[in-house]
């Protein structure tokens, strides 16, 4: 600022400042070059990404939430676009890319309502306007389904979009027995945790190789060698409580000037854990996991009575471990009554891979289960963990809401038109708003065209024809490269999945459009002005 001819310094030294158009600009540049940098994982055609961190791990996916967690995102406009796939992940598991690909496309036809005069409160109202006519469009064209092959669908589709090899049916299935497995009725509603579902992973055999356990996978060995590595008929005892003897808070010294009485007193230890595993064996239990540890000793007597023994089971897996077997956790052992107890057919260690894990199995009603996935490397049960996971989500927010939408790009497709058939009743200038809404949409479709190889004008001009003449569920079939029926092709988006993708990039595209004015302070790091790596800096720094 400048008073007279002496300058007034408001700001720190070395702090940039971008104002107006340049700062509206830079950050849609940034948010499109995120949004280019996951276009091409969208749809089952989709490529994967190679990410390789500063010492050198490696990740490859398709997913982009975990695609933009692993770059090095520094600009701050990018840093919230990664925050909608991040939120679009937490939320509803599914639907990254597309939330990511919508929102750097509003931006863009948003810069071209800029470039004409419009005002961006003017472009922000325009999307919100589109966004709640879009919800209840969607609303109206969603299917009440949640049967099987519904699922099945739906389950299918989230696969496909993942690097799965050709396994997707047969992962879809394991997906769909799972979630059947802990869904249950709660004050008329139907309500499946995915939280209820395990999924663990070791690395050998192939795909084919994994398995849904109607029960529980825990990553553990038997603590003792002597123990029976099979418990048929298993009593299973959850304590949450340690098998050892307590050390004292306050410092404290024993003094022994007979050595007859060492015997005494290692003896006195021996007969806790003696009374200790006694309880237990009382109870009528024959298998114990145990949330802490299991001294040396009390292991031997462990064995000595034929019970099988596990010990520091996480947290996580006793929860389940109780839903699973219908055990109850205890944290006394006086506590541990035969009403404590769960049931399972059979308790197993088995040996998969290098390592040995405890499959409790035969469980009656188990409201928790597994799946244990195998491939041939690090890299490919990896992201097989990240499609079940994705996979799952997806397929229990089916089975809860009963409602799904045609995908293969038709419902982008179907907005687009009646939106844009919408606009002309809209005065003022939100109509120009609506309508570039309208037309970002397509680039979901034009996107999956892309990927596929297909000609994306020919093929969006098709679609529009469809759309327009009533073929509401017509999407692209990336398979046989042509225009159909995405309801007959069995490709099935979860209503809430789109509905939330939706809202988050309309959300972010608008909070970016408000900014006129960036203020960055130094690093402390850098030097004045100094842009860290990564998607570049600000002031003057590329956007990408």
């Amino acid at each position: 600022m400048m008073s007279g001819q002496m300058p007034i310094l408001i700001l720190k030294e070395g702090t940039r400042r971008e104002q107006g158009k340049d700062a509206q600009k830079g950050n849609i540049d940034a948010a499109k070059a995120i949004a280019d940098a996951v276009r091409t994982t969208l749809g089952p055609k989709g490529m994967d990404k190679m990410m390789v961190d500063s010492i050198g791990d490696i990740v490859i996916s398709n997913d982009g939430a975990t695609i933009l967690k692993e770059m090095d995102v520094d600009h701050p406009a990018a840093k919230m676009i990664v925050e909608v796939a991040k939120s679009q992940d937490v939320s509803v598991g599914d639907g990254t890319t597309t939330a990511v690909v919508l929102a750097g496309e509003f931006l863009k036809q948003a810069e071209t309502l800029l470039e004409q005069g419009v005002h961006s409160t003017v472009i922000a109202n325009g999307f919100r306007m589109a966004m709640n006519d879009a919800k209840k469009l969607l609303d109206t064209l969603a299917i009440k389904s949640s049967d099987d092959k519904t699922l099945r669908n739906v389950a299918i589709t989230a696969l496909s979009g993942k690097n799965t090899g050709l396994s997707y049916d047969f992962l879809a299935d394991l997906v769909v027995k799972a979630v059947n497995s802990v869904a249950e009725e709660r004050n008329g509603k139907t309500v499946a945790e995915h939280s209820n579902i395990k999924v663990d992973k070791k690395n050998g055999g192939s795909v084919n190789d994994t398995q849904f356990i109607s029960g529980l996978v825990i990553d553990k060995e038997k603590v003792h060698a002597k123990m029976a590595s099979t418990v048929k008929n298993a009593k299973i005892a959850l304590i949450d409580s340690a098998l050892e003897i307590k050390k004292t808070e306050i410092e404290a010294k024993v003094q022994i000037t007979d050595p007859t009485k060492i015997q005494d007193f290692l003896g006195q230890e021996a007969e806790t854990f003696k009374k200790m595993v006694a309880k237990i064996k009382a109870s009528g239990a024959n298998t114990v996991f145990c949330q802490k540890g299991i001294d040396d000793v009390a292991q031997h007597y462990l064995a000595k009575e034929g019970i099988y023994a596990v010990r520091r089971v996480k947290k996580s897996d006793m929860e389940k471990l109780a839903k699973a077997t219908g055990a109850k956790i205890v944290t006394n052992l006086d506590d541990l009554k035969a009403d404590s107890l769960g049931e399972s057919e059979k308790v197993e260690e088995k040996k998969i891979g290098d390592d040995r894990m405890t499959f409790i199995t035969g469980c009656a009603n188990p409201k928790a289960v597994s799946i244990l996935i195998r491939g041939a490397t690090d890299h490919v049960v990896s992201e097989i963990e990240r499609s079940l996971n994705d996979a799952i989500r997806v397929v229990s927010i089916t089975k809860e809401d009963g409602k799904y939408l045609p995908g293969g790009g038709a419902i982008e497709a179907e907005l687009s038109v009646k939106l844009k058939n919408a606009a002309s009743t809209v005065g003022g200038r939100e109509q120009m708003a609506i309508e570039a809404f309208a037309k970002a949409l397509e680039i979901i479709p034009r996107t999956l065209a892309e990927n596929a190889g297909m000609d994306p004008i020919n093929t969006l001009l098709k679609l529009r024809s469809e759309h327009e003449t009533g073929h509401t569920s017509y999407g692209i079939n990336v398979y046989d490269e042509k225009v159909s029926d995405m309801n007959s092709a069995g490709v099935f988006d979860p209503l809430r999945v789109k509905k939330q993708a939706y809202e988050s990039a309309v959300e972010v595209a608008t909070m970016i459009l408000r900014i006129d004015d960036i203020i960055a302070s130094r690093k402390s790091s850098g030097g004045e002005g100094a842009g860290a790596p990564g998607m570049g800096g600000m002031g003057g720094m590329p956007p990408y």
